[in-house]
């Protein structure tokens, strides 16, 4: 299957959402965005939907000299993934390990304040969570978005348990490397298989 092309990213939130139409009207949906790029396509999807929008933030953590390459990543509630395999083997110190989430938790903070506000993240507990990106810039952030909502849900409220969680996670990218192009006509992911 080839895939899909898209004039830029209006257009490809705009083709997505004929895709999702099935999730257009619906009280329980809820559009989260990836910024920068997944904002536009999580727009249309929106407003298509008439369903509220609101940014998911997810920081890579970079190696220590080597930034590029992802040892994990933290998101939107606290959420905190590692890449164990990475940081084992170059032998990374949990000293390093803190410097790395230190510097990018702030960072974090610093764009949640510019892109929200004064606003609380949404709440998605029992909501159907559609995760939008443009495109994965690399996996680490692909270990945060699966398990970022989830665990953001549940992290803020304290009240724990099943109940704080999304009903349903979905994600979509409007568009993305090769390797991840197989996903884009399903567009739709099961909590499941996003865990």
């Amino acid at each position: 299957m080839k895939p899909e092309r898209f004039r830029n990213r209006t257009d490809a939130g705009r083709q997505l959402a004929e895709k999702l139409a099935a999730y257009a009207n619906r009280p329980d949906v809820l559009v989260l965005a990836l910024p920068r790029g997944g904002v536009p396509v999580a727009f249309e999807l929106a407003r298509a939907f008439g369903a509220p929008l609101d940014v998911f933030l997810v920081r890579k953590l970079g190696v220590p000299g080597y930034e590029e390459l992802a040892m994990g990543a933290v998101a939107t509630g606290g959420v905190r993934v590692l890449n164990d395999e990475i940081v084992r083997g170059l032998g990374i110190s949990e000293h390093e390990i803190d410097a790395v989430v230190a510097r990018e938790l702030r960072e974090l903070s610093r764009r949640d304040r510019l892109y929200r506000g004064d606003r609380p993240p949404s709440d998605v507990a029992g909501r159907t969570v559609i995760l939008v990106d443009d495109g994965l810039g690399d996996r680490s952030h692909d270990a945060g978005c699966r398990t970022g909502p989830e665990t953001a849900a549940a992290r803020p409220h304290r009240r724990g348990g099943s109940d704080r969680l999304p009903r349903h996670l979905s994600g979509a990218e409007g568009r993305g490397r090769r390797r991840h192009l197989r996903h884009y006509p399903r567009a739709v992911f099961r909590r499941r298989s996003l865990v």
